[in-house]
């Protein structure tokens, strides 16, 4: 039975805010043993190096493990068939290779796992990005815009039409793919357009005054899209900014945060950003610097700068990336001195687990979403290498998801009176009955609390509530009204949805 996906940070809050309640803090897994072991190694079969790497984000594809690679071909891994200590790694490969194809006819710098798995979209050195439909390996739309190597991807929290993307041209764009364009390539694949741009998005007020080609070419080498489902995060290889945006409005920043580093600022703009990731929660952002440090940030902290930083990899490139564990309790990095780092984020000065196999760079690296332990790290040798410790634990036990399911169930009217100081009402209707507790009968049961709702029009829509007058008031929005998907990024006014500036005091940036 798969499990249900864990709630973020964000979708948390608003269930409090809801149904009046405080869940139980997840519990902190802490400390995997050093004693981390190779399962096996997978050669990359094609003429280009591995440049991507994700497992699946289901608990049936969790054990899948896709890779893109300089020559364009995506190629997809089954690390649960067992490993021969004896087998070379194309054997390795032939045997656990679920299936590959050419993807694009260059280089795909990013993939992305989306619809429960059953799509991967692949960015990519020409210029665009391909939705894919996995079971028939056959490209289901291409998104077209940048005019730079696309160099990252991320979907929505919630919904996974909505990607962004952020690009070598200086620009990340957001896309829906439910705004379909009439028109077609010679190969049947449907053109979408992106439905917002923001370009020069890590420029410098003084950039403005330097020539237009120097100035494009900063590159935005990462994008987040955050679990409060509303705001960005970028970063470039310009300097070591990351920065927050408002979907809703996209004019400003929201705020931006950066290393308070004792060197002048001129020194510390030329380190450029390699990466960012946020784990499952959507409390903490790490950002992979060029100067050699990982920085991890709070997001309701921001305004105090990283709150811990992580030493002892190399990071010459900006193909070398480092990934937060989904429980935030470690951090990952690849190094150009041909090893993987393990570090404890409750301990960033000790020193950090050495992963020595590799005969090249290190660069991409990604853990698994439902094995604790489990990751996968790639290099310029030419292989991908599956690890595990032997702390590990499947989903079988007392994760946070399963505490998370267990603890989720609103409460009854007679927790909701003490926690709330509301009465109780007995409900006239019988069809718009809340969950009630186990002990209590539904003649007892009230009726929903009118709060605002909090997800998208298009999405409470798709949920056909029964409160007739949300559903009235749904239909009389003018973006309800024409069915339009761009409601999704510019919601009614009465949609107040909270974002991170609403969980911490920063003013807005006018840059």
């Amino acid at each position: 039975m798969e499990i249900s996906k864990p709630q973020s940070f964000f979708q948390d809050i608003r269930s409090r805010e809801l149904h009046g309640f405080r869940a139980p803090k997840r519990p902190y897994i802490n400390g995997l043993a050093s004693d981390f072991y190779e399962i096996g190694a997978i050669a990359a079969e094609h003429n280009g190096p591995p440049m991507a790497i994700s497992f699946g984000k289901t608990c049936k594809n969790s054990d899948i493990v896709a890779m893109s690679d300089e020559d364009g071909y995506l190629s997809l891994f089954d690390t649960r068939r067992k490993f021969s200590a004896s087998a070379s790694f194309q054997e390795n490969a032939d045997k656990t290779k679920v299936c590959d194809w050419v993807a694009h006819q260059n280089a795909v710098f990013d993939v992305c796992w989306i619809k429960d798995d059953t799509q991967i979209m692949t960015a990519s050195g020409d210029q665009t990005i391909k939705v894919w439909d996995i079971q028939e390996k056959k490209c289901t739309a291409i998104l077209m815009g940048h005019t730079g190597s696309v160099k990252s991807l991320c979907p929505h929290p919630t919904n996974p039409e909505i990607i962004v993307s952020g690009s070598r041209d200086g620009s990340f764009a957001l896309w829906d793919m439910r705004c379909n364009s009439s028109s077609k390539n010679i190969h049947g694949e449907i053109a979408i357009c992106s439905t917002a741009v923001v370009k020069g998005a890590h420029l410098f007020p003084r950039a403005k005054r330097v020539r237009r080609g120097k100035a494009a070419s900063m590159s935005i080498t990462s994008v987040l899209y955050l679990k409060d489902e509303v705001s960005i995060a970028t970063a470039g290889a310009v300097d070591s900014i990351v920065k927050f945006w408002d979907t809703r409005s996209l004019k400003n920043v929201v705020t931006q945060t950066f290393p308070q580093l004792e060197s002048t600022e001129k020194e510390r703009r030329l380190h450029g950003i390699t990466s960012l990731s946020q784990d499952l929660n959507g409390v903490f952002i790490s950002a992979s610097c060029m100067d050699n440090r990982i920085y991890l940030y709070n997001v309701l902290q921001l305004q105090k700068g990283p709150m811990q930083s992580f030493s002892g990899c190399k990071i010459e490139s900006f193909f070398v990336k480092s990934v937060l564990s989904p429980d935030a309790a470690h951090m990952l990095s690849g190094s150009s001195d041909g090893n993987a780092y393990i570090w404890q984020v409750n301990k960033p000065q000790e020193d950090p687990v050495i992963l020595k196999s590799h005969d090249g760079e290190v660069t991409a690296v990604d853990w698994s979403h439902f094995e604790v332990g489990k990751m996968a790290t790639s290099s310029d040798d030419f292989t991908v290498r599956i690890w595990n410790s032997q702390n590990s634990y499947g989903p079988s036990t007392n994760s946070p998801s399963v505490i998370r399911r267990r603890v989720m169930a609103i409460p009854g009217a007679e927790c909701r009176k003490l926690l709330m100081n509301e009465s109780i009402h007995t409900s006239k209707d019988s069809g718009n009955l809340c969950p009630s507790d186990d002990g209590l009968d539904e003649s007892s049961s009230r009726k929903p609390i009118k709060m605002p709702k909090i997800s998208t029009p298009q999405f409470q829509k798709n949920q056909s509530m029964a409160d007739s007058d949300f559903i009235e008031t749904f239909e009389k929005t003018p973006d309800a009204a024409l069915k339009s998907p761009s409601s999704v990024l510019n919601p009614p006014s009465s949609l107040k949805r909270k974002t991170i500036r609403d969980y911490f005091g920063v003013p807005t940036l006018n840059l």
